[in-house]
């Protein structure tokens, strides 16, 4: 049995942090009995987002806060992955929009012998809610990467992926972005490094708020597709 630690990134997310890590603590109590922690990533909140999760961590043993003084989900991330004792590492966005039940087919396909597995909304098999605009450039940026770099995986961005810990050593000191392109960049140097990659097709459903700047994030991704691909090979 593989011990799992699930890092949740959180910026400013107050209201949303309690509510979703008790759901997320109530389904890992069920479906991982290897064990698991749940690591509350806050980079730089400005809110009380911290505060909450130091309640959290101190009524429940197995929820755990690591605090940034600087924002980026990349950076948040890097630090937890690298610094975690257990097997295997994961990430999901706190509003949990994937579907919770796709999570554990993660797991299992790293203890098949996967080295990251990752969910893709983008996959024969997928249910999606969202946005017309959102589900456009989604499509146009991942194109965009198959077509720079001949990637066999569909979606980089989801917002759900574990992968060994061992993994995680191995790829993130060749990693540079901090920010919203590190979950691309961590697979696009994964593949060029051979590792085996499984997608998972999941339910997905657009939740009513978010932090993220959609235009800047976008011109971000694709400077970091530019720079990955005409800047050298790690």
């Amino acid at each position: 049995m593989n011990i799992v630690d699930v890092i949740v990134p959180v910026y400013n997310e107050e209201k949303a942090l309690e509510p979703s890590v008790l759901r997320l603590r109530d389904f890992l109590n069920g479906n991982m009995p290897g064990g698991f922690r749940i690591t509350v990533a806050d980079n730089g909140s400005t809110d009380s987002t911290a505060s909450v999760a130091r309640g959290l961590a101190a009524r429940y043993p197995d929820v755990a806060l690591l605090h940034l003084d600087q924002k980026g989900r990349g950076r948040a991330l890097r630090k937890a992955w690298l610094e975690s004792t257990a097997d295997i590492v994961a990430y999901m966005d706190v509003d949990l929009s994937t579907d919770l039940n796709a999570f554990p087919l993660l797991v299992r396909a790293l203890q098949d012998g996967y080295d990251i597995a990752i969910g893709s909304r983008l996959l024969s098999g997928a249910q999606v809610q969202r946005s017309f605009k959102r589900e456009f450039l989604s499509r146009g940026y991942n194109l965009m990467i198959r077509a720079l770099f001949w990637t066999s995986f569909h979606d980089a961005q989801c917002g759900f992926k574990a992968l060994w810990q061992r993994t995680a050593r191995e790829l993130i000191p060749l990693v540079k972005d901090q920010n919203w392109f590190f979950d691309t960049e961590l697979l696009l140097v994964g593949a060029r490094r051979k590792c085996r990659i499984k997608e998972v097709p999941v339910k997905w459903v657009e939740g009513e708020h978010t932090t993220v700047h959609i235009r800047g994030t976008v011109l971000e991704d694709v400077k970091g597709l530019l720079r990955v691909r005409f800047g050298g090979r790690p």
